[in-house]
């Protein structure tokens, strides 16, 4: 336990941006928690969290790495043998092994529906970079948020590459192996398979669960109580903020 309250660290994943954390951010302010939601470049899986590594490296003293979606994988790798981390937070996130992949997990389980609501679109340098159709992107990703806000984060949703989403995790310990972690997620999410997520929680050993019934893949923007709670719960269990 460190005597000084973590700086939790908030990953987005696909399709969505650092803004979709601003209903959990207002939470933990309220609560002093100290915050920093990186902007997760959705470029590649080992330069996402490359990047990541030097955002951890310049936030002062312990930090709580909280990851969305493709995230998970993010802060698997970036937290993997880094002293920084005391705890993470997988929320409707992958949770993986060496060599798997997030088209690997999205698939383990039957019924994502994300492929059939996906637009590709061409890279000059090579590859394509993938979106969420305008038109599927309230039913798929946002289905229990209002239209006028799912219309937004369709617009405002930020592409990844499909390399990114291919790409094996390379770390041989994920940080889930030796940091604690907390998983909260939402039973109707259509990107990742709730039984996924119950595999990747259990995979974990976590120390704290969260089942949102009803809760889509946007959990952070339409339940930021319960992902609130959940990170509170992590920063509580690794620091004096327990006292």
């Amino acid at each position: 336990m460190t005597d000084q309250t973590p700086t939790v660290v908030l990953v987005h994943g696909a399709f969505a941006d650092a803004s979709s954390w601003n209903g959990v951010i207002e939470r933990l302010h309220r609560q002093s928690i100290p915050v920093v939601a990186a902007a997760n470049p959705l470029r590649s899986l080992t330069g996402d969290a490359a990047y990541l590594r030097d955002v951890i490296a310049a936030v002062e003293g312990p930090v709580v790495l909280v990851g969305h979606s493709y995230g998970g994988l993010v802060i698997s790798e970036a937290g993997s043998a880094n002293d920084r981390v005391v705890a993470l937070v997988y929320v409707n996130a992958f949770v993986p092994e060496h060599g798997q992949t997030a088209f690997d997990l999205s698939s383990e389980f039957p019924g994502s529906t994300l492929g059939d609501a996906l637009d590709a679109h061409p890279l000059s340098s090579g590859g394509a970079d993938l979106v969420i159709s305008p038109d599927a992107f309230h039913h798929q990703f946002a289905a229990d948020v209002d239209e006028r806000t799912a219309g937004l984060m369709a617009a405002t949703q930020r592409p990844v590459t499909q390399a990114a989403l291919t790409e094996a995790l390379p770390t041989s310990t994920p940080a889930w192996a030796t940091t604690p972690a907390w998983c909260v997620f939402g039973d109707a999410d259509l990107n990742i398979p709730v039984a996924e997520h119950r595999a990747g929680a259990e995979r974990a050993k976590a120390r704290g669960v969260r089942e949102v019934a009803g809760g889509s893949h946007a959990l952070p923007v339409s339940q930021p109580d319960a992902v609130a709670e959940t990170i509170v719960d992590a920063v509580r269990a690794v620091s004096a903020l327990a006292a």
